[in-house]
C-alpha cells in the first residue's frame, strides 16, 4: 500500500515559501520615494524571428516613476529618430517594426537604463540575433558501394543555422528509417552502420534538418547505398567509429547538459556499456539514449568531472574508450546584493558574492557609472565584493550595480540604497484569519515597513506578556511561528511594529483544525478480466471544513468511461480490461490539507499462447521442442502442456504428451515409431489455460517392430465346449509399423502338449472350439508387424466354458431356532459335478400353511443366496406355528443345478398378532358394547383376550385402569355401570401360551343424560357452553385421580355424535389446534343447499355442542371445521351421518282397520279398470293424455294431498310428516320395480309397493326421483303400517 500525506498551509503557502519570505529584501511601499528597480527585461541572448516585429522588454518601478533610455553596441540609441522603433508609454520596452526592412539592421547588443531623481538602474546586455535557416548546398552524390559486413557512415553535415537545426533521417515516403543497435544516428546527425546487411541496399537515405524558430524543414539530396556480397567481411572484434582513439576530452558547464557518445563497429553488432572510473554514475540525473550509445547527464555539477569509460563488446572481444570530462562554471550567485533602506546616520553593507571557474572578476558601479569614475563619497568604502556605507545622509540615495564575469558569461545585479525617515506601518491586512491543521507549524504574518526598521512584538488574547519563547518564534521579518500548533493555540493575536518615529498594531486570528484522515484505505486488488473491482476509501475530517473527494489513475484523471462509478466512499470499475491496470489514488482535499491513499489494480487473464515452436535434437525416438512463452497477463505461468496430433493414425485428435514447469521453455519428447507428429503447447496460469499455440511443423518417425503386446488378455468360455481368447487391441501409435497382426497361442494347463497358435488381424478375440468343459488353459497374444515381432508375451490362465451343475446338495438338515428363524445345513456338491466356477448355493423355501389349518395355503416362494462354498445358512423372517418346505440348488456361472429333494419343517408357536378389529356399538348413558375379531395371524393356539379401559377427562388426564380377560371363543362384551357423558379409552390384545400380542386401542363417549341438558346451551356470540351437571357429594369424593395424556396427530380426535330427542343431536370432539374460529356445520343428506354453520368457542381440549331444531325422521351430515380470518377452511373432521327418529304418533294402525283394507281394494280395482280402458284406446290409435295425467299426479313432496282432494286427512298431524329422505326402508332392501311398461310404478303415485301376507297394501308413495335416495338406507327394523301411512301425510 502506497500512502502519501500532504499538508497545505494557510493562505495556500508552503513552509518553504514562508522561510524564503523571511530572507527576502525589504520592500518599500510605492507611495514612498525610492530609486528605480528593474522588474522585467528580455533574456541576454535573444534570437528573433525575421517574420515578426522585435519586442525588447524593459520594465521598472520607482518613486517618482523612472524614465528610460537605450544604448546599442555601447552607444546611445536615439529611439525618436528611428520611425521603425517605438517605446511603450511609461515603459522602456521597445517595439521595432521590421516589415519592409531587413532584420539584420537591428542586430546588436542593447542595454536599457531606468532613472529618476534618486538613482539609475541598468538592464543586462541583451544580444539581438536573427534566426537563420540557410539552404543546403547543391551537391551530387555518387552511389556508395559497400561489401556485406563492413561498417558505414552516411554524413548529413547540415548548414549552420541559428539556433542549430534538429536532424532526422527519412525515406522518400517520409517514413523514419528504422534504427537499432546496428544502425543509429549520432549527435552530429550522421547515420552510423556498425555493419551492413544486404537489406540496407536502398536509394532513399535522406537527411532532413528542421529549424525551430522558422518551423522550416530542409532536405539533403538522397544517398544511394548498394551492398555487395561478392567479398563479404568476416566477423571481427569491436572498434570505435566515434570518438576515435582510446581516449578523448570533453568540457561541460555547470548547470548544463553533458552528452557523451560512443559508437562502435564490429560483427556481430557490439553492445555498449558505460561506467565512471572515479565514482558512481549520478543515477537520479542520468539517462541512456540511442541504444546505450549516448550517456546524458542533466544539471551538471562539479562532482561530475572525471573519466568516463565506454565499452563495446561482442562475442569476439571488446574495445574501450575513455572520455575525460572537465566541468567549468559561468559566474553564479552565492549571495546577490539586496536593496537597503537606511535612516539618516545609519550604516549599511552591500555584498556581491559569486563563484565560477575560472574565478569571476567583480566590478561595482553607482547609477550606471563605475565607482572609480563616479564622484567620491566619504561615506562609501568598496572592498572587493563588498560596499560599506556609513553615516548616510538624506539625499544620498543611489542604485549600485555589481557585475561579475569570466570567459563563460557574466552576472549583473542592481541594488538600491534608499535613505528615509518613516514611521512604522503594518502591511499585513487587519483581522486576517489563519487556519492550520493540528500538529503542523503555523505562521502569522506581520509584514511592516519603517525607517529605521521597526521592532515587532506579539501578544495573544490581549495578554501583557511578549510571545518570544517556546513554542513561539518571532522571525526577523516579523512573522510569528508556532512550531506544533494545537487546539489551545487558537485565538486572537496582536503584533506591534515600533521605531523611534512611532508604533502601529495589527490583529490576526488563528484557528487550529482537526486533520483529514483516511480510515479505510483502498487495497491492492488482483481481478480477472471482465469482472468488477471495488476500491474503498472512507475518510474522517474536521466538520468545519468542506471535503472534496477525487480519484486519480496513475496520478492523472480517471478515464471518461461509464464503467467507472464514483460513490461517496468507493470507486467501482465494471468489466475490467487490461487498460484499467495501474495505481488508483483517492485524494480527500479540504481548504487546508489533504490525505491520499493508493492501491494498485492488477488485471489477470489466461496467458497468451506460446509462439515460435521449433524442433531440435531430432532422433529416431525423441525430439527437443522449444517455444517462446506468451504474455502472462500478470499471472505467472504455472506449467506448459505439450500435446501431439498423429496425422497418420488419428488426424484432428490431440493427445496430452507431457507437462513442463512454467519456468521452462523446452521439453524432451519421447516418440513412437511410424507416426506423423505435430505438436502444440498450452500455457496454464492461475486463471486457466491459454489457447493452443500454432502447431509445429510435422515430424515423422520411421517404422519398427512393436514395442508392446496387447493388454487385458483373457481366456473365458462362452459355451461348454469353447474358449474365447480376447485382448485389447493396440492403437495405431502403438503398432510401430504397417501390417499389424496378433499371434494367438494356447494350450491346456498342466497337460504335456505343445502350444497351438493362430495369427489374426483387425480382431480383438479368437474362439477355440472343441474344448473340455471348464478346464484351465494358458493363453498369450503377441503383436506382429511387417518389421518384426513384439516382445515375448506372458501367459495368462483362463478357463473353457461352463455347463450347468449335474447334481444337487445332499444331507439337507434344518435346525429350527425359534418361531421366526431356522438354520439349514447341507453337504457341498463335488467340484466335478459343479462343471464350472462355483458361485454359491440358493435356498428356496415357502410356507405351506399354518398349523391351525388342515388345508394347504401355499405362500409365495422366497429365495436366499449364499455365495462361495458354504454348507449352511440362516432363514430369517419365518412365521410361527407354520409348516415350511425348502430345497437347495448349487449355482455356477452357467446357471443353477437340480434342486435337492423337498424338506419340510415346522416352526413353534409365538405371540399372536393384533386383533383384526375392535368396534364399539350400542352406546348408552352408562353402558356400551365392544365387538372384536380374532388376529389374522394367531401364530399359535389362542388362549384368550385381555381388555383394559380407563376414563379420560376434558383436560386429557387418564383415570384408573380396569382390566378384564375373556376366553378365546368370545367376540363381544357389554360393559355396564359406566359414567354418563364420559370418554373412555380401551386397550385390547390377544394371547397365546407364548405371551400377549400387540395392543389395539379405541375410544368412545357415553351418552349425556337429557335430564341434565340445560337450556339454552348455544349462545350465538360466545358459542357452546358446557352444561353444569349436578354432582353429588358421593360422586365428588369418589372422583378418580387422573394423569395427563398429550395428544398427537391431527387437530381433531375422538369425534362422536349422539341423538337427543327428536329434534337435537350432540357432537363431541377433542381439538388441539391454535386457531379459535371453530364451527359446527350440518346439512340434510343429499341436499344441494348450503351448509348451516354455527360458531363454537374454539378452546383446546374436549368440546361438546348441542344442535337444536332438527327435523324428526331426517338424516344429516355433520362436521366440525376450523376457519381462518378469510373464512377459508384449514381443519375439518370427517363427516358424520346422524338420523333423527320419526316423531312418535298416537294414531291407530290403519293397516289393521277393515274399512281401510276395503278402500284400498276399491282403489286397486279402479286403477285396473283405468288401465284396461287405456289399453283399449291405445290399440285403437288414440292418444293418452300423459301430460294431463302427470299434472294430476305430481310429486307429493311438491303438492301434498289435503282433506279436500281425497287424502287421508284424519291421519295427518302437520306438514312435517311429508316423506323424508332419511326414512327407513324395509329390512330386506329396496324393492325393484317391475320391468313392465304398464306397471303401477309407472302410472301410479307410489314408487315402491309391497303387500303383506294378507294382501294388504303397505307400500309408500313417493316420486321416481326418490328411489335412489332410499337405496342404501337399510334398517333391520320391520316396516310399520303407521309409518307407511305417515308417508302420505
Amino acid at each position: 500500500m502506497d500512502r502519501k500525506w500532504k499538508w497545505v498551509l494557510s493562505s495556500g503557502a508552503l513552509l518553504v515559501i514562508f522561510l524564503g519570505r523571511m530572507t527576502t529584501a525589504l520592500e518599500v511601499p510605492l507611495d514612498l520615494p525610492q530609486p528605480p528597480t528593474i522588474t522585467h527585461q528580455s533574456p541576454k541572448d535573444f534570437i528573433i524571428d525575421p517574420r515578426e516585429n522585435i519586442l525588447i522588454y524593459c520594465e521598472a518601478k520607482g518613486k517618482p516613476h523612472p524614465s528610460f533610455s537605450w544604448t546599442r553596441n555601447g552607444t546611445h540609441f536615439d529611439v525618436e529618430k528611428d520611425s521603425k522603433v517605438l517605446m511603450k508609454p511609461s515603459s522602456g520596452t521597445l517595439v521595432i517594426d521590421i516589415s519592409g526592412e531587413k532584420a539584420e539592421a537591428y542586430e546588436g547588443i542593447y542595454q536599457c537604463t531606468a532613472r529618476n531623481e534618486h538613482g539609475t538602474a541598468v538592464s543586462n546586455n541583451i544580444i539581438i540575433r536573427q534566426s537563420r535557416s540557410p539552404l543546403w548546398s547543391k551537391e551530387r552524390k555518387e552511389a556508395i558501394m559497400v561489401q556485406v559486413g563492413v561498417s558505414l557512415v552516411l554524413q548529413c553535415r547540415p548548414p549552420a543555422g541559428l539556433p542549430p537545426p534538429i536532424i532526422f533521417w527519412m525515406d522518400n515516403n517520409f517514413q523514419r528509417l528504422p534504427q537499432n543497435t546496428r544502425v543509429s544516428q549520432a549527435l552530429n546527425g550522421d547515420l552510423y552502420f556498425s555493419n551492413v546487411l544486404l537489406d540496407d541496399t536502398r536509394n532513399d537515405y535522406i537527411c532532413y534538418a528542421r529549424f525551430p524558430h522558422t518551423q522550416t524543414i530542409q532536405q539533403k539530396q538522397p544517398i544511394t547505398v548498394k551492398v555487395l556480397d561478392n567479398s563479404p567481411s568476416g566477423e571481427r572484434r569491436p572498434s570505435f567509429m566515434a570518438p576515435l582513439g582510446r581516449s578523448s576530452t570533453q568540457m561541460a558547464l555547470r548547470g548544463g547538459v553533458l552528452e557523451l557518445e560512443c559508437i562502435a563497429e564490429g560483427l556481430p553488432t557490439p553492445e555498449v556499456s558505460w561506467y565512471k572510473e572515479s565514482g558512481d554514475l549520478p543515477s537520479s540525473r542520468m539517462s541512456f539514449h540511442n541504444f546505450q550509445k549516448t550517456l546524458k547527464i542533466a544539471d551538471v555539477m562539479e562532482a561530475d568531472a572525471g573519466d568516463y569509460r565506454c565499452t563495446a563488446k561482442n562475442s569476439l572481444g571488446s574495445a574501450h574508450h575513455t572520455i575525460k570530462v572537465n566541468v567549468k562554471a559561468a559566474p553564479f550567485w552565492i549571495s546577490a546584493p539586496r536593496n537597503l533602506i537606511l535612516a539618516p546616520k545609519e550604516t549599511g553593507i552591500l555584498t556581491c558574492r559569486v563563484s565560477g571557474d575560472p574565478k569571476p572578476q567583480i566590478v561595482w558601479s553607482v547609477n550606471g557609472v563605475p565607482v572609480e569614475d563616479s564622484p567620491k563619497d566619504m561615506s562609501r568604502k568598496v572592498e572587493d565584493d563588498t560596499v560599506i556605507l556609513s553615516d548616510v545622509q538624506t539625499g544620498s540615495s543611489a542604485v549600485y550595480q555589481c557585475n561579475a564575469s569570466n570567459e563563460f558569461g557574466y552576472l549583473l545585479a542592481n541594488a538600491f540604497v534608499n535613505v528615509l525617515a518613516e514611521a512604522p506601518r503594518v502591511l499585513t491586512p487587519p483581522n486576517n484569519v489563519y487556519q492550520v491543521i493540528t500538529n503542523n507549524p503555523a505562521f502569522l504574518d506581520c509584514a511592516s515597513f519603517g525607517s529605521p526598521i521597526p521592532t515587532i512584538t506579539w501578544f495573544k488574547d490581549s495578554q501583557t506578556s511578549i510571545l518570544n519563547k517556546d513554542p513561539y518564534v518571532i522571525h526577523n521579518n516579523g512573522t510569528l511561528e508556532i512550531n506544533v500548533a494545537q487546539s489551545l493555540n487558537s485565538g486572537k493575536y496582536t503584533c506591534i511594529a515600533s521605531n523611534n518615529l512611532g508604533t502601529k498594531e495589527n490583529h490576526v486570528y488563528l484557528e487550529v483544525k482537526e486533520p483529514t484522515r483516511i480510515l479505510a484505505q483502498p487495497e491492492y486488488m488482483v481481478v480477472q478480466r471482465n469482472r468488477k473491482a471495488v476500491f474503498e476509501c472512507k475518510v474522517k475530517h474536521d466538520p468545519t471544513l468542506i471535503p472534496t473527494m477525487n480519484w486519480l489513475k496513475d496520478n492523472g484523471e480517471l478515464p471518461d468511461d461509464e464503467r467507472f462509478l464514483v460513490d461517496t466512499d468507493s470507486l467501482t470499475i465494471n468489466d475490467v480490461t487490461e487498460e484499467d491496470e495501474g495505481t488508483y489514488t483517492c485524494v480527500m482535499n479540504t481548504t487546508l490539507d489533504q490525505d491520499s491513499a493508493s492501491a494498485m489494480l492488477t488485471v489477470v487473464e489466461e496467458p497468451d499462447p506460446p509462439t515460435d515452436l521449433e524442433l531440435t535434437d531430432q532422433r529416431e525416438r525423441s525430439v527437443q521442442l522449444t517455444w517462446i512463452p506468451g504474455d502472462e497477463h500478470n499471472s505467472p505461468t504455472q506449467k506448459f502442456l505439450v500435446q501431439y496430433e498423429d496425422l497418420l493414425h488419428q488426424a484432428g485428435v490431440w493427445h496430452n504428451l507431457t507437462e513442463e514447469e512454467g519456468t521452462k521453455t523446452t521439453a524432451h519428447l519421447d516418440l513412437s515409431p511410424y507416426a506423423y507428429y505435430s505438436f502444440r503447447v498450452l500455457a496454464l496460469n492461475h486463471v486457466g489455460y491459454s489457447q493452443p499455440s500454432q502447431p509445429s511443423r510435422q515430424y515423422r518417425t520411421n517404422p519398427a517392430a512393436p514395442d508392446v503386446n496387447p493388454t487385458d488378455v483373457q481366456g473365458v468360455g462362452t459355451e461348454h465346449n469353447n474358449l474365447v481368447i480376447s485382448w485389447k487391441e493396440l492403437t495405431g501409435l502403438q503398432s510401430n509399423g504397417p501390417g499389424l497382426q496378433y499371434k494367438v497361442n494356447w494350450r491346456q494347463k498342466d497337460v504335456e502338449e505343445d502350444w497351438s497358435s493362430e495369427t489374426v488381424a483387425n480382431a480383438s478375440k479368437y474362439v477355440v472350439s472343441g474344448t473340455p468343459t471348464f478346464v484351465p488353459y494358458e493363453v498369450k497374444v503377441q503383436a506382429v508387424n511387417e518389421y518384426g515381432n513384439g516382445p515375448a508375451p506372458e501367459a495368462v490362465v483362463g478357463y473353457s466354458g461352463e455347463d450347468v451343475p449335474m447334481s444337487a446338495p445332499e444331507s439337507v438338515q434344518v435346525l429350527v431356532q425359534n418361531g421366526t428363524l431356522a438354520e439349514v445345513h447341507w453337504e457341498p456338491v463335488l467340484t466335478s459335478m459343479v462343471r464350472g466356477r462355483l458361485q454359491g448355493y440358493k435356498v428356496s423355501y415357502w410356507r405351506e400353511r399354518s398349523l391351525h389349518q388342515a388345508e394347504a395355503q401355499q405362500e409365495e416362494q422366497q429365495v436366499l443366496a449364499f455365495s462361495g462354498n458354504r454348507t449352511d445358512g440362516r432363514l430369517p423372517g419365518l412365521k410361527p406355528y407354520s409348516l415350511y418346505t425348502l430345497n437347495i440348488r448349487v449355482v455356477n456361472g452357467k446357471g443353477e443345478g437340480p434342486p435337492s429333494p423337498n424338506h419340510n419343517f415346522e416352526t413353534p408357536e409365538g405371540v399372536p398378532g393384533p386383533p383384526s378389529f375392535l368396534r364399539i356399538k350400542n352406546t348408552n348413558m352408562d353402558s356400551l358394547t365392544l365387538e372384536w375379531g380374532p388376529p389374522q395371524d394367531n401364530n399359535g393356539r389362542l388362549t384368550g383376550y385381555t381388555l383394559k379401559y380407563q376414563p379420560v377427562n376434558n383436560s386429557n388426564e387418564l383415570g384408573p385402569v380396569e382390566e378384564m380377560t375373556f376366553p378365546a371363543n368370545e367376540t363381544t362384551i357389554t360393559l355396564a355401570d359406566l359414567k354418563y357423558s364420559t370418554r373412555y379409552k380401551f386397550y385390547f390384545n390377544a394371547k397365546t401360551i407364548k405371551g400377549s400380542g400387540p395392543t389395539i386401542t379405541e375410544e368412545a363417549i357415553t351418552i349425556m343424560d337429557e335430564a341434565f341438558i340445560q337450556q339454552p346451551i348455544v349462545d350465538v356470540v360466545k358459542g357452546y357452553t358446557e352444561p353444569h351437571l349436578p354432582i353429588s357429594p358421593i360422586t365428588q369424593s369418589l372422583r378418580p385421580q387422573f394423569h395427563k395424556v398429550h395428544p398427537i396427530g391431527s387437530a381433531f380426535t375422538n369425534v362422536n355424535s349422539s341423538v337427543v330427542g327428536e329434534e337435537g343431536a350432540v357432537i363431541s370432539w377433542e381439538y388441539f389446534g391454535p386457531d379459535k374460529n371453530v364451527y359446527v356445520e350440518y346439512i340434510v343428506e343429499n341436499s344441494k343447499e348450503d351448509w348451516t354453520k354455527e360458531f363454537v368457542n374454539g378452546s383446546s381440549g374436549s368440546q361438546t355442542y348441542l344442535i337444536k331444531g332438527l327435523k324428526p325422521g331426517t338424516s344429516y351430515r355433520v362436521r366440525v371445521v376450523v376457519k381462518d380470518h378469510s373464512e377459508a377452511t384449514i381443519h375439518s373432521t370427517e363427516e358424520l351421518v346422524i338420523t333423527l327418529p320419526a316423531m312418535k304418533s298416537n294414531q291407530v294402525d290403519l293397516a289393521t282397520q277393515g274399512w281401510f283394507i276395503g278402500l284400498m281394494c276399491a282403489i286397486a280395482l279402479l286403477i285396473l279398470v283405468l288401465l284396461i280402458i287405456c289399453f283399449i284406446k291405445r290399440n285403437k290409435g288414440g292418444k293418452y293424455p300423459v301430460k294431463e295425467k302427470e299434472d294430476a299426479h305430481q310429486d307429493p313432496e311438491i303438492q301434498p294431498m289435503k282433506d279436500d282432494d281425497g287424502t287421508f286427512g284424519e291421519y295427518s298431524d302437520t306438514e312435517d310428516h311429508k316423506p323424508l329422505k332419511g326414512s327407513r326402508t324395509p329390512s330386506n332392501g329396496t324393492v325393484k320395480r317391475d320391468d313392465s311398461d304398464d306397471s303401477l310404478v309407472d302410472y301410479g303415485e307410489g314408487g315402491d309397493g309391497q303387500f303383506n301376507e294378507d294382501g294388504s297394501f303397505i307400500g309408500q308413495y313417493s316420486g321416481k326421483k326418490e328411489k335412489d335416495t332410499h337405496e342404501g338406507n337399510e334398517s333391520s327394523e320391520a316396516p310399520s303400517p303407521v309409518n307407511a301411512m305417515n308417508s302420505f301425510v
